[in-house]
């Protein structure tokens, strides 16, 4: 089939991938003018087994929770289940350093919420059903991108073309619109991978977020909304596979070795799952015609939880680009309008990175300078209210 006898589907905007990030940015540009369409190459299925758990969750900041009122999506995520954490303890295993976080230290009711990964992209997934404007194309591969004068055309494997003014991958970490772009990273291992799974503790998690540091890599407890905990044990390559070939019994004697018994006998609930830790940065985020978000854009270590906080606070300053462009009648696929949202988030997401990338250098070592420097500076921090309480503010986004 020759090409001019393919019909064309029109669009203004294309969003690769419906996941968590790229499902918000459509959400916020619904009931606009603006005609959208979000392909997905995965089809979804929400159809999980009761009183099961994603072992992918999330540490959603104030921010964050105000997206999602805005979208009017909050109310659908507290039904699915949710659990707000009220403190954070954290300190360094091999050392007397500690800090503590409460929410009553800065008058908030809590510090954030954790909530599985999969409830998040169903219930924004779920919303774009309720916008005339937006066309969710899934399961739906592309095969080929081709970039001309008024924006871009796209082809599916299945031989259907899309053109649009504006492709936004939101496609993760590996994506597939930034390796066609040939956009360049800056990237490197952090020699460790996460795993991942939930728990059940025989003490309460007290609503609390727990984080131990050790040379290896930190290992956080985050509550969940029935009395279990997801944890992320970030660890080196070799004790990860030791880890997963682990018999429960075996797991769950090394867990508790590890984190001691500050939350009683800990026995693993689910399913492991392992990931490993790169960080990744995008050398620019857009070019004519072409934006990314997220992942795509951007991947952090998980010790402060911050990526997806990261993606969504991208999704919407490229919504709000977006619109004011489109309302005053100005290409929204111009590089003068994505630059704009370039500006605005790409100097955060720098620091961001940065910082976690500090972090993770300052704990995961056994030098003894670093163990004193670290373990005074947690000590000292946690006796500083007000240096304490700006740190609690930064982190939820306030």
């Amino acid at each position: 089939m020759t090409k001019n006898k393919l019909v064309t589907h029109h669009y203004d905007l294309i969003i690769v991938g419906a996941g968590m990030v790229g499902a918000t940015l459509a959400c916020a540009l619904g009931n606009s003018t603006l005609k959208i369409a979000v392909v997905e190459a995965y089809q979804s299925d929400f159809n999980w087994q009761e009183g099961s758990h994603d072992i992918r969750v999330s540490a959603l900041t104030h921010a964050s929770q105000h997206i999602f009122e805005n979208l009017g999506v909050w109310s659908s995520m507290k039904k699915e289940g949710i659990s707000a954490y009220n403190k954070m303890h954290v300190w360094d295993a091999s050392g007397q350093g500690q800090i503590h976080f409460d929410s009553v230290d800065v008058g908030q009711e809590n510090l954030g919420h954790i909530i599985e990964n999969r409830v998040i992209q169903k219930v924004v997934q779920t919303k774009l059903a309720d916008f005339d404007n937006i066309d969710l194309l899934m399961p739906v591969q592309l095969q080929s991108i081709q970039y001309h004068d008024e924006g871009v055309e796209v082809m599916t494997q299945e031989g259907q073309l899309l053109s649009a003014k504006l492709i936004v991958g939101a496609d993760g970490a590996n994506s597939w619109v930034r390796k066609q772009a040939k956009i360049g990273l800056n990237t490197w291992s952090y020699q460790q991978v996460a795993v991942v799974c939930n728990v059940k503790t025989s003490e309460s998690h007290q609503e609390t977020c727990w984080q131990q540091f050790m040379p290896e890599g930190p290992l956080a407890f985050l509550p969940l909304f029935d009395g279990q905990s997801s944890i992320v044990w970030s660890t080196t390559e070799e004790k990860s596979q030791a880890l997963l070939n682990m018999d429960k019994k075996s797991f769950n004697e090394e867990l508790q070795m590890i984190f001691g018994s500050t939350l009683g006998r800990i026995e693993l609930s689910s399913e492991r799952g392992a990931f490993p830790l790169r960080l990744r940065h995008a050398k620019h985020y857009v070019q004519e015609h072409l934006a990314l978000i997220g992942d795509a854009a951007h991947t952090v270590h998980p010790l402060a939880g911050q990526g997806v906080n990261l993606g969504l606070l991208d999704a919407m300053a490229l919504a709000e680009e977006i619109l004011k462009a489109h309302n005053k009648h100005r290409s929204i696929g111009s590089l003068s309008t994505l630059r704009r949202y370039e500006r605005r988030r790409k100097g955060d997401n720098i620091a961001m990175l940065a910082a976690m990338d500090a972090f993770k250098h300052l704990f995961s070592n056994d030098i003894s300078p670093l163990k004193f420097l670290r373990n005074f500076g947690l000590n000292s921090v946690d006796q500083l209210k007000p240096l304490k309480n700006i740190m609690i503010k930064r982190a939820m986004g306030l």
